[in-house]
């Protein structure tokens, strides 16, 4: 398919606007739950020319409808982690290999050539679980960095200490990957001062601490890590593309993805310079939907950066409940 080999070599915003409209296209032709919401929407098809016109499907459909394109079967279906008993939202992914270029293309943009690298990932929560999309991106990028120190710790906290430790002896350049909560438990063991280890949160207690907002948790980390710094990676289940932050919760795009807020009171509308949801386009999401509306709350600071504020309340997604179909 021609759009999966122009969605990386995106240069403008004319590229990026030209190939939403055509995905969009394409995807209201051929994704029947998304046609459907468009039609819902009384959505005129000849008039959606510029991205703001472009309907975005609240995520929670991932969690009720198969949102995937007509007469094309699944690859892997990825997960989403959940209480017991919740229900989970589910990515129907057709092409694997659309989503190994998509995370590989936006890593090495951000910090280079992934053989420079040792990946350490401490993601318990994910690795107790099958069917997570960042367990299946990190595992790939453990294994490009072609690096014999590179790999996952579940419960062998004291190895990764002792880990840590040696490549910093060795001056080693070392991203350390880890879901927030368990990042916290490995400081409360231990402290650090690293020069050469760049420490990337992921996100989420899990249930397993009390939630805390990003700046205090960054403040901690800083202080606990001994880095002047914590970045953070912005992903999730229902997404075959990530932004990056290195540093103060300031979010980067790749070429392929960009982030709209539309008003919280009308989510047909969209705002600037404010808080607001986020809406997500990811062109690497051809086959399912590129277009989707969160539950989260941001601001874009330019064209191409974002800042996350935090997440809806459930009682006050407004522009989300009532498009259930």
């Amino acid at each position: 398919m021609m759009l999966e080999k122009e969605i990386f070599k995106i240069k403008s915003f004319e590229d990026f606007e030209r190939l939403s409209l055509e995905v969009f296209r394409f995807q209201y032709k051929n994704v029947a739950v998304y046609r459907d919401f468009c039609n819902f929407l009384n959505t005129e098809i000849s008039q959606v020319n510029t991205l703001e016109a472009i309907p975005f499907l609240p995520i929670q459909f991932f969690k009720s409808h198969k949102v995937l394109a007509n007469n094309i079967s699944e690859e892997i279906i990825f997960t989403s982690s959940g209480t017991t008993g919740s229900t989970t939202s589910k990515h129907y992914v057709y092409n694997l290999k659309l989503y190994e270029a998509s995370f590989k293309n936006a890593f090495s943009r951000q910090y280079g050539a992934i053989e420079d690298y040792t990946i350490l990932a401490l993601l318990p929560s994910y690795l107790e679980r099958e069917g997570s999309s960042l367990i299946y991106m990190v595992e790939n990028l453990i294994s490009a960095s072609n690096n014999n120190n590179s790999g996952f710790y579940l419960n062998e906290i004291d190895a990764l200490i002792e880990k840590l430790l040696e490549l910093e002896k060795q001056k080693q350049k070392t991203i350390l990957i880890g879901v927030s909560y368990a990042l916290l438990d490995l400081i409360e063991i231990r402290k650090f001062q690293l020069k050469n280890t760049i420490v990337m949160e992921t996100g989420g207690m899990k249930g397993r601490r009390k939630e805390m907002v990003k700046e205090e948790l960054h403040e901690v980390l800083q202080q606990g890590f001994g880095v002047d710094v914590i970045h953070s990676e912005y992903g999730m289940t229902e997404l075959l593309s990530q932004a990056y932050s290195t540093g103060k919760s300031l979010f980067s795009c790749p070429p392929w993805m960009k982030i709209l807020t539309r008003d919280t009171e009308d989510a047909l509308s969209y705002i600037k310079n404010k808080t607001g949801g986020i809406n997500v386009i990811d062109l690497a999401n051809i086959y399912s939907c590129a277009f989707i509306a969160t539950q989260d709350l941001g601001k874009t600071i330019d064209a191409n950066t974002f800042k996350v504020m935090g997440r809806f309340d459930s009682s006050d997604i407004r522009g989300c409940n009532l498009m259930v179909l």
